[in-house]
Parts: structure tokens; C-alpha cells; sequence
């Protein structure tokens, strides 16, 4: 087996070279995506749209005031009602994130580009004890 060694030189690049990898990925996913506690201060706020995309059962837990309600199966039949306007930030919420950044991923091949999905979602809401109510 060969061995080789790596100067200090080389060594601090590769490593400058793998932070800004790390940056680059935590950019992207800042773009696509915004944490709980930012996504329950942008709606309270009303800065952001959030969109509750569970299914008519899910929504029947409770949902936080103020949410929209728009079941993902229906979202094709009702995309008029996801504003597409870069000054109308759009944040989707699910139950943990799955759906919701399948859906963010749906809305941007539409060229939708005001919308990022929520880290956690509805059950980290819930979990929180943050104000829910029933539909």
C-alpha cells in the first residue's frame, strides 16, 4: 500500500476548498427553504403567504392562523391561487417537509420563483405548542 503526505499548503486549500462547498450548499438550501421560527414571524407579520399543502384530514389537527389552505392533490386545479409575484413571498408547510419541498421543487419548474418551503413543518409546529386552530 502507498502512502502520501500533504504539505500544510496543500492541506489549508483543501480545507478552504471544503468550507466554501459548505457554504455554497447552506446557500442553496437558504434559498429553498426557511426555518420554522422565520416562517411563524413572516406570517404573523404578513410578509409571507404560507401555504398549507396537507390533505383535508391532516388540516382537520389544526392548522396555524392566518395559513392558507390548499391541499397539495388539488394544487394543480388551483394554481392561480399561489401568487407568483417576487414581492409576495410564498412559504409552503406540510406535515414534516417532505411533501412541501416536492412541491417547492414542482412550483420552480413552473417558474415560480417567490417560494421556499418550511423546516419541520406542521408536526414541529404542533410539537412546539404553537397556536393552532381548527379549520
Amino acid at each position: 500500500m502507498k502512502y502520501f503526505t500533504l504539505n500544510r499548503r496543500t492541506l489549508v486549500t483543501l480545507m478552504g476548498a471544503g468550507a466554501l462547498g459548505l457554504a455554497h450548499a447552506q446557500a442553496r438550501v437558504d434559498t429553498e427553504s426557511v426555518t420554522l421560527d422565520v416562517a411563524r414571524q413572516e406570517l404573523e407579520s404578513g410578509k409571507s403567504l404560507v401555504i398549507d399543502i396537507r390533505e383535508p384530514q391532516e388540516h382537520a389537527s389544526g392548522v396555524a392562523p392566518g395559513m392558507q389552505l390548499l391541499p397539495m392533490r388539488q394544487l394543480a386545479a388551483r394554481m392561480g391561487e399561489v401568487p407568483n409575484d417576487p414581492k409576495r413571498p410564498v412559504l409552503l408547510i406540510c406535515n414534516t417537509q417532505n411533501r412541501s419541498s416536492a412541491t417547492l421543487k414542482y412550483l420552480r419548474e413552473k417558474g415560480y420563483t417567490n417560494v421556499r418551503f418550511v423546516q419541520g413543518g406542521m408536526s414541529e409546529w404542533a410539537r412546539r405548542a404553537w397556536p393552532m386552530v381548527k379549520p
